[in-house]
């Protein structure tokens, strides 16, 4: 692939013209979106992602490099950030992530008795380490016929204050 301006420029009218021809279905009726792409469209995961690497190294990087977040990564829309009390609060970090997009507010979840559920994994915290273990929110197994669906926030984020 040709790294110049002139590649650039046409991956992103591409990209533009996928955008402006933003359709989905929603019970029988097509809508055209004004903002953000369809969830389920073929691009829609990788514009989001780029979208969301840009905002990152915009917005989250200097963060860490100030040491004012300990530790930050992402899966996908859910995050987990460790910061120490010492350099910033819950409250900070929260304000500050909701000021950076108008269109993107995070959900935070915060520990509790030293514990926070990521993804699948429960994280205790111990005085001088992390201890990793399974975390499961519903049975192994379900019965079809007990299965029900839920709905999940767009975007989660979770706040262990480490130190």
């Amino acid at each position: 692939m040709h790294n110049d301006k002139h590649t650039a420029n046409q991956i992103i009218m591409l990209i533009g013209t996928i955008l402006g021809q933003n359709y989905f279905t929603f019970r029988n009726q097509i809508y055209q979106s004004d903002k953000g792409i369809a969830m389920g469209s073929a691009i829609s995961g990788t514009v989001a992602e780029i979208f969301l690497q840009q905002l990152e190294k915009t917005h989250i990087k200097h963060l860490i490099d100030s040491k004012h977040l300990i530790f930050y990564a992402r899966y996908v829309d859910d995050i987990l950030i460790m910061y120490g009390s010492t350099f910033t609060s819950s409250t900070n970090i929260q304000h500050y992530m909701d000021t950076i997009h108008s269109h993107i507010k995070l959900n935070p979840t915060y520990e509790t008795n030293n514990n926070i559920n990521v993804l699948d994994l429960l994280i205790s915290r111990k005085p001088t380490s992390l201890k990793l273990d399974i975390y499961t929110s519903i049975p192994r197994w379900t019965p079809p016929s007990t299965f029900s669906p839920t709905t999940l926030s767009s975007t989660s984020s979770q706040l262990i204050d480490y130190l």
